[in-house]
């Protein structure tokens, strides 16, 4: 029986509840998903050309962190009413928008790097251009993912998500390096940008449109103000993005911790550094195929905060390492739990939040996830710089196990039920 408007089988319909890799019986996620892939390796190809970039233009670390601040920015303040937009409209529009954007802002670049005319301030305004596009990507292509598979297997399918962010995150870099070594920094970006064409393509192919709820359908302003509302009533949200803010903003900053770890504490060298961040990569795909294999329904909450008090004493543990062994051991381990961390927050806010709140639920998760990379990365290179970084990482750890001690009191005291609520 047809299940949806266009005719297609709804949701949930393709596989029995709880079916390992139950997900990709969908075809719309199944393309979703293989597009992701694409954009992906796309999306770190761009970010270490256009460091590069920077650095070539300037020689200044300063004017690069500027980039990236500028880039990160409307991530922090814009994510919200890009979910807010995902809760108006349809959210495969949104996508298409947003992808078109991001397109056009990489082939700009790559022309002003072959014409031999780009300057920093262009590349500055492009990357900020960049962070608008992201702002509203990540909130509505989060919640597309419920609409493309449907609740039961919405775990399973974060998770297959989780290995492509971070697959992409081991070949992007290492295909950026050959493109700038061989050809320059333009084919870079000039090979993102077409990338997107088979993305807009997957698209347009998916049947799924992710028509938003009619009950979300509300001003951008009382839609934020409506999200905020729910999320400080709704105690399993509360808890999660409140762990969210405490592991990101002191845990997960390892594009700043693990450069400085490799050259400093371990006196490595850029082939050392990249073995470093691909232990941490391999971690976390190990991490979500484990996820995407092993669990198949909401996490509990005490799975959450385990997975958070983990990853505090990991990165405690990175500050104690002498040996390259050790650190990358370390690291694997802090890949795969980021990845139990985060797909468990994402599947809980998008299970427990309503249809109508759910692009504006991502919203926040971009916020307290994405949004606070500038202010962890600021704060673990202000300690390393002055204190060394075996302080700064032990610094992050033990905050950060702070932080999520007072979180799970506060909640306990509150009363929080620490099983799986139910969905809504």
């Amino acid at each position: 029986m047809p299940g949806g408007p266009d005719g297609t089988r709804g949701a949930g319909e393709h596989a029995p509840r709880g079916a390992r890799l139950g997900a990709l019986r969908h075809r719309d996620f199944r393309l979703f998903w293989a597009g992701q892939l694409i954009s992906q390796i796309g999306t770190w190809m761009q970010s270490v050309a256009q460091a590069w970039l920077v650095l070539e233009i300037t020689q200044s670390p300063l004017q690069l962190g500027v980039v990236s601040a500028l880039q990160f920015t409307p991530i922090l303040l814009l994510s919200p009413v890009g979910g807010a937009l995902s809760d108006r409209f349809a959210k495969k529009r949104v996508l298409l928008i947003s992808q078109l954007a991001m397109k056009l802002q990489a082939l700009v670049l790559a022309g002003l790097v072959w014409s031999g005319h780009v300057q920093f301030w262009h590349v500055a305004v492009l990357a900020a251009v960049y962070g608008l596009g992201r702002a509203l990507d990540i909130p509505a292509r989060q919640a597309y993912v419920t609409d493309l598979v449907g609740r039961p297997d919405l775990a399973n399918a974060v998770a297959l998500n989780s290995v492509v962010m971070n697959g992409a995150r081991i070949v992007g870099p290492a295909v950026a390096g050959l493109l700038i070594s061989g050809f320059g920094v333009a084919m870079a970006f000039l090979l993102n940008g077409a990338s997107f064409v088979v993305v807009l393509a997957v698209l347009l192919a998916i049947r799924t449109d992710g028509q938003p709820d009619p009950a979300g359908r509300i001003g951008i302003g009382k839609g934020l103000l409506g999200a905020v509302t729910y999320a400080a009533e709704t105690p399993p949200v509360a808890f999660t993005l409140g762990l969210m803010i405490v592991v990101s903003l002191l845990v997960l900053n390892f594009n700043v911790v693990v450069p400085l770890v490799a050259r400093d504490m371990l006196k490595l060298g850029a082939h050392g550094f990249g073995l470093l961040m691909s232990a941490l990569g391999v971690g976390a795909v190990a991490g979500g195929f484990g996820i995407a294999l092993l669990r198949r329904d909401l996490p509990p909450l005490s799975f959450l905060a385990g997975s958070a008090l983990v990853l505090c004493t990991g990165l405690l543990a990175l500050a104690t390492a002498h040996h390259f062994a050790t650190a990358a051991f370390v690291l694997a381990l802090l890949g795969g739990c980021q990845i139990f961390f985060t797909t468990g927050c994402n599947t809980t806010l998008q299970l427990t939040a309503p249809n109508a709140l759910r692009g504006r639920v991502m919203g926040l998760y971009t916020v307290t996830f994405a949004g606070m990379t500038p202010f962890g990365s600021l704060l673990v290179g202000t300690i390393a710089e002055h204190l060394g970084v075996r302080v700064a990482c032990a610094a992050g750890g033990a905050a950060g196990l702070l932080g999520v001690a007072v979180i799970v009191l506060v909640a306990h005291r509150a009363g929080l039920a620490w099983r799986p609520a139910r969905a809504t």
